[in-house]
């Protein structure tokens, strides 16, 4: 929904999910990074100067400080959005909530990750959590990572179990490189639109390549 919008990222360590397209591992797979007060988040936001922050991971909602962070921010007036999976259930506030259900097809490899697909397959899909993570928001989105025919059809089922409007659906492709991209949109934006779905293109993919720090 606010693609474009000039905005300071807080992206949390650790995930609770594996999923196999991940492209943040360095937040979710392997974590690292520094630890960091509530305070000092705060007070970057705010030397930094944009309204507007979001607050994404790895999971954010991983950790009981993301509800004291948002507070936090939003009492210094910026604008919070939280970018989650929708599997861990937090009263937190924010401005806007974007949830972004994992499909089946997101575990992975059984083989060679045996126990954590078992874990994502048992963790990526509680719709009851996702319902109250939904009513408690004062704006929401639900942002679907699509990469096949099945995850347009579970697309549809989740959607139905949210009891989400049309309006609510954004849709994006799988795809790390523009011409990824660019073959996906051929079958998928004319789908998204006739089931009166807002398309959403990977758009930091275009600007900035896959690279950290976009």
């Amino acid at each position: 929904m606010l693609t474009g919008t000039p905005s300071f990222f807080i992206r949390t360590s650790g995930c609770n999910l594996r999923c196999w397209f991940c492209d943040t591992p360095y937040a979710s797979w392997n974590p690292e990074g520094e630890r960091r007060s509530v305070e000092s988040l705060v007070q970057e936001a705010a030397e930094v100067g944009l309204e507007h922050v979001v607050f994404t991971g790895g999971e954010p909602l991983l950790h009981p400080e993301s509800v004291d962070l948002s507070v936090a921010l939003r009492a210094s007036g910026h604008h919070v959005t939280i970018e989650t999976a929708g599997t861990i259930d937090r009263e937190v506030e924010c401005d806007l909530l974007s949830i972004s259900p994992k499909f089946r097809s997101s575990a992975p490899d059984a083989i060679k990750h045996a126990r954590w697909s078992e874990r994502h397959e048992q963790r990526r899909m509680p719709i009851e959590v996702m319902r109250r993570l939904i009513e408690r928001s004062e704006d929401f989105q639900l942002k679907f990572v699509v990469d096949c025919e099945e995850d347009q059809n579970e697309l549809l089922e989740v959607v139905e179990s949210l009891q989400a409007a049309a309006e609510k659906v954004w849709v994006m492709p799988q795809g790390m490189a523009v011409h990824e991209i660019d073959e996906s949109a051929a079958w998928l934006r004319p789908w998204t639109q006739s089931r009166g779905f807002h398309y959403c293109d990977r758009m930091h993919i275009r600007w900035y390549g896959n690279r950290r720090g976009t």
